[in-house]
């Protein structure tokens, strides 16, 4: 049995994992709100006391944080937790346990993903072999390189810290939506401050307060009392409010474009994937041609991209795949037994 978290700003997924035929199958899955939490060994003790005798059968847990991990302990991104494998492997009583990087972790379980949890948006070359990108917009942006291996066959994911690059606007628009972030963030503005679920809010503001774009009284009455990005995400997408679709357009657009960016980077003959929760909710926005636009608006290279695969990741529980892998991998590893192969 494996144990397999997705660690975010906002929420903590928790997984239990079994092998049947060399796959992953889900036994217990539980999500956490982190604000409740002081500590993940704290959520992580509040799961395995609700799972029963299972713990006995844990032989390696693994957890995606937000952030870079760096011999084993990481500070996360987005909560004021400090994380260490060794210490959680005494707080919960797990001999194996692993620290990798969110991004890292959604890495891994793309091979893992059903078909029909991926939705491709540009077909580019779909028989093309090589480097893969990952860009996730959630809670906040992420990023990975996936480097393909030929001897192995295989993708080894490395994880960045990418969306915290400097944001670059490419018209009078974004200019000025620079130029606002700057006042109001009182300086310097990266990627994730556009393109992200901050990023949604800090464009919705931009429109309303420097844009004068008009926010009727219902939807401001909406945006006080219900969560934001989910008002934003469903007017914009059903075409009820003028503001909140032109919200999503500039999102996707900067979306597209710094997708593109990372495709340029590591070269993703392979493809670019999109993880995180955002893009599943407001596919009919990403279908629009805009992120496909902004993806391939890349001058003398833009006929490089039009070969390159887009697809978006439906699964949310991609990271949770990918770090309960990793987990059977490196406990393999070290035991000399795979789970996996012995099943």
């Amino acid at each position: 049995m494996i144990l397999a978290g997705d660690v975010g700003g906002t929420k903590v997924h928790l997984a239990l994992y079994s092998f049947a035929g060399g796959r992953l199958g889900l036994e217990r899955e539980y999500k956490f709100h982190s604000s409740e939490y002081a500590a993940l060994d704290d959520v992580v003790k509040e799961f395995l006391a609700q799972s029963g005798d299972a713990k006995e059968e844990i032989i390696a847990a693994c957890f995606g944080c937000p952030g870079p991990v760096r011999d084993g302990r990481l500070k996360l991104t987005n909560l004021p937790w400090t994380l260490d494998e060794r210490e959680l492997e005494r707080s919960v009583g797990i001999e194996h346990i692993f620290l990798i990087n969110d991004l890292e972790a959604n890495g891994y379980g793309i091979p893992e993903l059903a078909p029909d949890k991926v939705f491709t948006l540009h077909k580019g070359d779909p028989g093309s072999v090589g480097h893969r990108g990952l860009v996730s917009a959630g809670t906040g942006l992420g990023e990975a390189l996936l480097i393909w291996d030929a001897k192995t066959q295989r993708h080894r994911p490395i994880p960045s810290e990418g969306g915290h690059c400097d944001f670059a606007p490419r018209n009078d628009r974004e200019i000025a939506l620079l130029n606002y972030l700057r006042k109001t963030l009182h300086g310097r503005v990266s990627f994730e401050r556009v393109v992200s679920g901050i990023g949604i809010k800090n464009v919705y503001s931009f429109l309303r307060d420097d844009q004068k774009m008009d926010e009727p009284a219902w939807l401001r009455e909406r945006m006080e009392s219900e969560d934001p990005n989910a008002v934003i995400g469903q007017c914009g997408e059903d075409g009820s409010s003028e503001i909140c679709a032109e919200t999503l357009r500039m999102f996707v657009s900067a979306f597209g474009a710094e997708a593109g960016n990372v495709a340029l980077k590591v070269l993703a003959m392979g493809g670019m994937y999109l993880g995180g929760g955002i893009a599943p909710k407001i596919l009919k926005t990403m279908e629009n041609g805009e992120f496909t636009r902004a993806f391939l608006d890349k001058g003398r290279l833009s006929p490089l991209l039009q070969a390159v695969p887009v697809r978006v990741i439906l699964d949310d529980s991609c990271a949770l795949l990918g770090a309960a892998a990793f987990a059977e991998a490196r406990a393999a590893e070290i035991s000399g037994r795979s789970e996996r192969a012995a099943s």
